[in-house]
């Protein structure tokens, strides 16, 4: 009887951990600060009714929360990366609060909207 070995790294449909590692350790951290920056700006977009679906994706308390999140991180690492890719990244944020502002029935307090407690009140 011969025994089935167990799938292995580098086989197909396993993950190479070691070669995602690799990866990982070659990418630089402003970079991954500024994809990881990204992708809760396209979350927080698409929770904020935003994409071409609209409102089938729209939910205030997930955007809230995306948004916060996106302040935070560029608050903790402004500066660690150069304003290059702050700037844009700032304008980002305040555009999507701006948009929670807007989306919300009743407004919050200046100050009180989502990532506020890191970027200051946001106006119109």
């Amino acid at each position: 009887m011969s025994e089935t070995p167990l799938p292995g790294p580098g086989d197909a449909g396993q993950p190479d951990f070691a070669e995602m590692t690799r990866d990982i350790a070659e990418v630089p951290a402003v970079e991954v600060i500024v994809t990881v920056a990204v992708n809760l700006m396209s979350a927080a977009a698409v929770k904020l009714g935003l994409t071409e679906e609209g409102d089938k994706y729209k939910d205030l308390d997930e955007a809230r929360k995306l948004v916060t999140a996106l302040a935070g991180l560029l608050d903790a690492s402004a500066t660690e990366i150069s304003s290059f890719h702050a700037a844009p990244l700032r304008d980002g944020l305040k555009s999507l609060q701006l948009a929670f502002r807007e989306a919300s029935i009743v407004p919050d307090e200046p100050g009180q909207g989502p990532g506020e407690k890191y970027t200051g009140p946001v106006y119109g």
